[in-house]
């Protein structure tokens, strides 16, 4: 494609990159990405992929801006407390890069619509708190065919992986989710803001690279982040033949097993 001054002007600290180049800046351009929650997570991600410059972002959520969650959604802004998250995330892509359209979604992500929704993005990111949307978000990504890019944070800490059509899945490191009220969510336990960002950084580069087919996929590894301590692990996570999605004899071949509602907030 041809770009404008203005586009190479914005674009120039990706396109001076030999793995990315012109060719590569052009293909973020034409890309497009679902993600899943703009809070805490969803922020740093729908804010990184706007300013790389991909074309086409779509954000699912149903809440609302809060006071609260101004402490780690850095998308949002006081002036904005009330408003959609869909719709607040919408006003700030748009200050942030004209080449981007952010569609908004406002929606509860249920059994019933995520599967339309997922339908036009190839690459999916979860910023989801919870885990039934999790294991929803993963099997319907695995069903369709998706690349999944997903992050976890609570309190001091973050979890962060790649999971891609023929390797492993979320089932693979947990194969269900765990009895309700087991583990505290962020509103019980708490988070450090900036633990987000530094995930949710993780995650969005994570994604340009599955956009961009550079590096090292983390498809097959886990990332585990202490931010008390500083430190990251990795672990191999290999496909598991009993995994009852992606292993040698499913037994989840739809989504008939997910409740009727989910939610996907993040």
């Amino acid at each position: 494609m041809d770009f404008t001054e203005d586009q190479i002007r914005r674009y120039a600290r990706h396109i001076i990159l030999p793995e990315v180049g012109g060719v590569g800046q052009a293909r973020l351009l034409n890309s497009r990405v679902l993600v899943v929650g703009a809070g805490g997570l969803g922020s740093p991600v729908i804010l990184y992929l706007a300013a790389a410059g991909v074309g086409t972002i779509a954000v699912v959520d149903d809440d609302a801006v809060e006071l609260s969650n101004l402490q780690r959604q850095v998308i949002h802004a006081t002036s904005r407390v009330g408003l959609a998250k869909v719709d607040s995330a919408a006003r700030a892509v748009a200050e942030i890069n004209p080449d981007v359209r952010l569609v908004p979604i406002h929606a509860r992500l249920d059994r019933d619509n995520i599967e339309a929704i997922l339908a036009d993005y190839p690459v999916v990111a979860d910023g989801s708190d919870n885990f039934a949307t999790r294991f929803l978000i993963n099997d319907a990504c695995r069903l369709a065919g998706k690349t999944l890019v997903s992050a976890a944070i609570l309190r001091f800490d973050g979890q962060l992986s790649t999971f891609k059509p023929g390797g492993p899945c979320y089932r693979c490191i947990y194969r269900e989710a765990p009895p309700e009220g087991q583990i505290p969510s962020c509103s019980q336990a708490g988070i450090l803001g900036a633990v987000a960002g530094s995930m949710g950084s993780l995650q969005a580069t994570e994604v340009l690279k599955e956009l961009l087919g550079i590096g090292e996929s983390l498809a097959g590894r886990l990332v585990i982040y202490d931010a008390l301590s500083v430190t990251f692990r990795t672990v191999r996570v290999p496909r598991d033949p009993g995994c009852p999605l992606c292993g040698d004899h499913p037994g989840i071949t739809d989504l008939s097993s997910h409740g009727s509602t989910a939610h996907a907030c993040g």
